[in-house]
């Protein structure tokens, strides 16, 4: 399907009504220590009794904003920012999640690592499930979110259909962004919190090639993630900068869409063919998208995130 279909496809969704969406709670850990981990859903219409499962598509925040704000951001005169309203509209049934500490889901001492976050989509996957029928997905992570993603996906390949990294870090060799974060790391290692302040979240669309984002949707994003206070978490930094690489090419058996903005600073073009040419699956694709810096469901270009992630996620089967 060509751009200019998926973007009219999405267009006659809106025309027709705003997508059901809906609210859950995942729940991690033993009872006497349970984390809840606030969830989301959007689909074009209610889900009915008997009727055939929509393709399900769970979305993996990064660093430093929780699932709504990554995925579902309200941009009031800017367009569409909603990966969740777009792929509704296109058919899918949506989901995303906050991480423990961060946005709605339980505050716990926990600097919430990659390793937690594989667990939490573990226990949002039990949710879908259950909710869906479905025991597979797609998913879909941007930056930590995207090694969270591979973490899982290398834990428990029987629940993963296909996915999508973006802003992925694989050993992070000579990544600038990772270099100068790399100067905090006495300071991860001693705290599992740090500053998430306004100035911070304009940081993330500027410090690669300012221009790549439209400035009113760092202030949109600030207005909704300090909602829940100026800290988040620091344990994928130190992750990170520390300890990469978390993912092991050769045990994601999956199909993989790796998704690279042309200006990113968090890995390299060799850090990310080194990761792609050790893929066992033959159904892979890397793309780098033109005029977009780190992130890529944000930028002044994301629309071409929506038509590649769209294109690889209704490829047709393989025949022979």
């Amino acid at each position: 399907m060509g751009a200019g279909a998926a973007v009219s496809h999405v267009v006659f969704a809106q025309k027709n009504g705003k997508p059901w969406s809906n609210e859950y709670w995942a729940q991690k850990g033993p009872d006497s220590n349970r984390v809840k981990l606030y969830m989301f859903r959007k689909r074009a219409s209610a889900p009915k009794a008997g009727e055939k499962p929509l393709p399900v598509l769970l979305l993996i925040h990064g660093s430093s904003n929780s699932g709504r704000s990554s995925f579902d951001l309200a941009t009031p005169g800017k367009g569409e920012y909603s990966v969740m309203n777009t792929f509704a509209g296109l058919g899918y049934d949506v989901w995303t999640m906050d991480h423990e500490n961060y946005g709605r889901s339980s505050q716990t001492q926990s600097n919430s690592d990659i390793a937690s976050g594989a667990q939490d989509i573990k226990a949002g996957m039990d949710v879908i499930t259950r909710e869906t029928g479905v025991a597979k997905a797609h998913l879909m992570g941007e930056s930590s979110g995207a090694i969270r993603v591979g973490a899982y996906a290398m834990q428990e390949p029987e629940r993963v259909d296909r996915i999508v990294l973006g802003a992925f870090t694989y050993k992070g060799d000579n990544s600038p962004t990772l270099t100068e974060r790399a100067k905090q790391l006495d300071y991860y290692r001693t705290h599992n919190r740090r500053l998430r302040d306004r100035t911070m979240i304009r940081s993330i669309f500027t410090r690669d090639k300012p221009g790549t984002t439209d400035p009113a949707i760092a202030e949109f994003l600030a207005d909704e993630e300090l909602k829940y206070g100026d800290q988040v978490p620091t344990g994928t930094y130190l992750d990170m900068t520390s300890k990469l690489p978390l993912v092991e090419p050769r045990k994601v058996q999956a199909p993989v869409l790796l998704i690279r903005g042309e200006y990113d600073g968090i890995a390299t073009m060799a850090d990310l063919t080194d990761f792609f040419s050790q893929l066992p699956n033959g159904d892979r694709q890397f793309v780098v998208l033109p005029g977009m810096a780190h992130s890529v469901i944000h930028g002044l270009n994301r629309h071409l995130f929506w038509h590649t992630m769209h294109g690889f996620l209704s490829m047709p089967k393989v025949v022979g």
